[in-house]
């Protein structure tokens, strides 16, 4: 009863705020989390609209101060953005340790900094460069913020496209309801060749459990269950910035 309150109350503040609000307050988390970056970092740029604020500002810090950094995408779109604000680029494969990663989220829960990520289709990069980073944040605004993950999004699981149908019944039988995730009146396709099948479990006691179960599921590449990665999170809202740290 609790999460579908809090739940309520974060909806309540989405209809309070204006898109330009909402824009602003994106930024400014973005902005705040590049202050952190220090000079000569490796840094994961992560993916989505709350992220690109991140790598935009980062991109200013480079112009405006000299600052030396390699970044890491964790998309084509990612990538092609932050070559716009010539902030110098490499892969996972040429720097398999990332210092700082920035990323935004689905949901995130509060006192676990557990997240539901994926929803912009690039979860798979996304988590392969958290799992190689020595710090993580991620960024958004506080609408974000649940009491339990699954309260208002599924959980994204990146599928090969080889029988989904088969995938798609072994995910149903774990208990969740699924919807594949289309690009218009096609599947939509992910960076890396993939279909998307969104998985909603509602509030999730022990999402641990939930991504055992998924981490079994035979033709599943990675899903959207961000468990252990995060350190801070940097919120921005009616209360301005907020850094949340993670329950020891």
């Amino acid at each position: 009863m609790m999460a579908r309150s809090f739940s309520r109350r974060r909806a309540d503040l989405r209809t309070d705020a204006s898109v330009e609000q909402m824009n602003q307050w994106k930024r400014e988390a973005g902005e705040a989390a590049a202050k952190i970056v220090e000079n000569g970092m490796v840094v994961g740029l992560g993916s989505g609209s709350t992220a690109l604020q991140f790598v935009a500002a980062l991109g200013r810090r480079i112009q405006q101060e000299g600052l030396k950094v390699i970044g890491i995408p964790t998309s084509d779109q990612t990538a092609e953005f932050a070559r716009n604000l010539r902030i110098p680029l490499s892969t996972l494969g040429e720097h398999t340790e990332v210092d700082f990663d920035v990323d935004g989220a689905d949901e995130i829960e509060l006192g676990t900094l557990y997240l539901i990520k994926g929803h912009g289709g690039a979860l798979l990069r996304e988590k392969m460069v958290a799992a190689s980073s020595k710090r993580m944040a991620v960024i958004s605004d506080d609408s974000k913020l649940v009491e339990r993950l699954g309260s208002r999004f599924a959980v994204p699981v990146e599928v090969v496209q080889f029988g989904w149908q088969a995938t798609e019944k072994r995910l149903q039988a774990l208990g969740s309801k699924t919807t594949l995730r289309m690009d218009k009146e096609k599947p939509f396709v992910t960076d890396g060749g993939n279909y998307i099948i969104d998985c909603a479990f509602g509030p999730m006691a022990k999402p641990k459990e939930v991504a055992q179960h998924l981490d079994r599921v035979t033709g599943t590449v990675e899903h959207g269950l961000f468990l252990d990665f995060v350190w801070e999170a940097v919120v921005c809202g009616h209360k301005g910035i907020q850094i949340l740290k993670r329950n020891s």
